[in-house]
């Protein structure tokens, strides 16, 4: 039985690939510091006698006893309002927590697959983007923290791979929704069905013409399965290129939810990317990877999974001071 540790295990994307990995036949180590992570995500699998947690901060010495086969470095805040509650939080554990990281991998001889993002390429000027694309990042701006600690943490990487010949693994997630997302974290999807759910009005922030592209986060684990098992070290887009405006997102939810909620405008927030989709021909070649769940299939599974929090869940304050000033 393989044995992988995997970071972040108790957040979104973390949760969902234990899930894979425990469905796969292995050994699962999960690891979280639980800042923005939810045990809720887990107690599924604390019954398993594959499945192991550990309660720790990457950013620290970590230790794991026993064997390693892979690691997964997905420990991090990934919402732009957590980088303005916790931004020195979200720079170590982008540079110290992958440090760290990468020394286990190289002590226990393990394959490390680190978490990067499609905001290395900040406000892009080149459409869609590509792995070669160096990026148009402000690095004092309010996105600054997360977007250099993940640039920081694809350069490290690197140095492991090619100093210490580390098998190393580097994917660039681009926008990814699903079961399991916080609903007041202050991305513009749980954001959208947040507000709907509780009656309130849509917040377009400019004038709704930013475009992302939204993948759905079963094909985002395929997708990171694939790398993993590839012989492929350099960074690797995955997401999916189906390019969609801020405003026809907003009344795809509306529609969706049946809602009579009305679209209003605030200010564009600093450094709020113009543009976002991937360039997927490398994931396409290398991986044989491309998405399967439409985003009308996605969202529906998602929108239930939203409608069955609690009321508790769906009314907590959480991040939502904060909404408005700063969305992914």
């Amino acid at each position: 039985m393989p044995r992988i540790l995997i970071t972040g295990a108790a957040g979104f994307l973390g949760s969902h690939l234990c899930d894979r990995f425990v469905r796969e036949g292995y050994e699962v180590v999960g690891m979280d510091n639980l800042i923005t992570g939810d045990l809720r995500n887990l107690e599924h699998l604390f019954p398993l006698k594959q499945f192991t947690f550990y309660h720790k901060d990457v950013s620290t010495f970590i230790h794991v006893p026993g064997p390693l086969d892979y690691i997964l470095h997905f420990a991090s805040p990934a919402s732009p309002i957590d980088y303005l509650k916790i931004p020195i939080q979200t720079l170590k554990v982008g540079s110290l927590g992958t440090h760290n990281c990468l020394g286990l991998a190289k002590a226990k001889k393990a394959r490390i697959l680190v978490a990067s993002t499609s905001e290395v390429y900040g406000d892009p000027t080149v459409h869609p983007q590509t792995e070669e694309y160096w990026g148009n990042v402000n690095p004092v701006g309010p996105r600054g923290v997360y977007d250099e600690a993940k640039r920081f943490q694809e350069a490290m990487t690197m140095a492991y791979h090619t100093y210490h010949g580390l098998e190393t693994r580097i994917i660039r997630i681009f926008n990814t929704y699903g079961p399991r997302m916080r609903l007041n974290d202050g991305r513009v999807l749980p954001a959208f069905i947040g507000q709907a759910l509780r009656g309130e009005d849509l917040t377009v922030f400019g004038k709704g013409n930013q475009t992302r592209s939204f993948c759905y986060v079963d094909d985002l684990v395929e997708g990171i399965w694939r790398l993993l098992h590839s012989d492929y070290p350099y960074p690797v887009n995955i997401g999916n290129p189906d390019e969609i405006t801020i405003l026809q997102f907003a009344e795809e939810i509306i529609k969706l939810t049946g809602t009579k909620q009305k679209i209003v405008y605030k200010p564009l927030p600093k450094d709020d990317p113009t543009q976002r989709r991937p360039d997927i021909t490398k994931a396409r070649q290398i991986l044989g990877w491309e998405p399967k769940v439409s985003r009308a299939e996605g969202l529906k599974i998602t929108y239930q999974a939203f409608q069955a929090l609690p009321k508790e869940v769906l009314y907590k304050q959480e991040h939502r001071d904060f909404e408005g000033y700063i969305r992914k």
